[in-house]
């Protein structure tokens, strides 16, 4: 049995919780730690012979969570661990009798998770719980994108920007970094799809990539405008297009006009069913608050990506099972 010290005692008694802490049991309670932690095995470190044993599978996996959810560095994830009692608590780090895992170990740890796709493989297994919960109900799918900015600045080793990162104009503003393209299910909202490019990507040029191939409707704002002529979804003719007209098109209809009106009402009614799907920009960039990439390149902004959706998901999740 664990021995309780003073300090658990006081921070288990204490009035209020933070939200971090509320974050931390909230993810603690609902990630499928088994299923995460099958699909990661196969590709860690054995220990063999007489050297010193690699720290365990599930203890790396909260700490690189910890990482990705507080928005940490390395270095910094480590200093939580020794600084913060609901950080211990989370990873599962006692430290009266072992010291947490240092930066560099959890830099290799993403690293190999990076090399082996491993972070899309856990995406895909967050979802697989939540579909045996009946939580994708497949009839329809809200395909949409966010921006996500990179450092612009060329004073570092290599005196330039991001090769893989590009700019583009949006309004009278121009953004340099990447975009995130989601499909997420219209009855629930959680992401079932996504890929990362350059912010010069248009939205409509990545649409295949966000069907699962079960929807008969798909949602969209004027970004995939003529998405339904694209030659990759040329054989989803049982599909029906619900795609937002551009702002100029009723603009130019004059006020008074029954016309104008009338595609109004219907353009505010789509744009509610399109909602759910600004819920997970939400969470990714205000509660984890992903709005910088945090390394350079695509693959590996990508693979953080597809972490920070699936436990959005679980996020998301609650108020379904909560109702059901």
């Amino acid at each position: 049995m664990k021995q309780v010290s003073f300090s658990d005692v006081e921070f288990a008694g204490k009035r209020r919780l933070t939200r971090r802490e509320k974050l931390l049991q909230e993810l603690d309670q609902r990630v499928p730690w088994t299923a995460l932690v099958s699909e990661i095995h196969p590709f860690y470190p054995n220990p063999k012979g007489a050297g010193r044993r690699p720290i365990g599978i599930e203890t790396m996996l909260r700490m690189y969570l910890v990482q990705q959810v507080l928005g940490l560095s390395d270095e910094g994830t480590e200093d939580a661990v020794y600084d913060s009692q609901s950080v211990r608590q989370f990873v599962g780090v006692d430290l009266s009798r072992q010291g947490a895992p240092d930066a560099t170990t959890l830099l290799k740890f993403r690293r190999l998770l990076e090399t082996h796709g491993l972070t899309k493989r856990m995406f895909d297994a967050i979802n697989a719980e939540l579909a045996d919960q009946g939580l994708f109900l497949r009839s329809g799918t809200v395909v949409d994108a966010t921006l996500v900015a990179a450092a612009p600045s060329t004073k570092n080793r290599a005196k330039a920007r991001d090769p893989e990162m590009k700019q583009t104009k949006k309004g009278n503003q121009w953004h340099f970094g990447m975009k995130a393209h989601i499909g997420v299910d219209a009855a629930t909202g959680l992401v079932h799809s996504a890929t990362v490019t350059a912010a010069s990507v248009a939205d409509v040029t990545q649409v295949h990539r966000l069907l699962h191939g079960s929807e008969s409707v798909v949602h969209g704002d004027a970004g995939y405008t003529g998405a339904e002529h694209r030659p990759e979804v040329q054989d989803r003719k049982d599909v029906t297009w619900l795609i937002a007209e551009k702002r100029h098109k009723l603009k130019n209809l004059p006020e008074w006009s029954s016309l104008r009106k009338a595609l109004e009402r219907m353009e505010s009614s789509l744009a509610s069913r399109r909602a759910p799907v600004e819920h997970v920009f939400h969470v990714v960039k205000c509660r984890f608050k992903h709005r910088k990439a945090r390394y350079r390149g695509l693959a590996k902004n990508g693979a953080q990506m597809f972490t920070l959706l699936g436990l959005a998901n679980l996020l998301l999740a609650k108020r379904w099972t909560a109702s059901t």
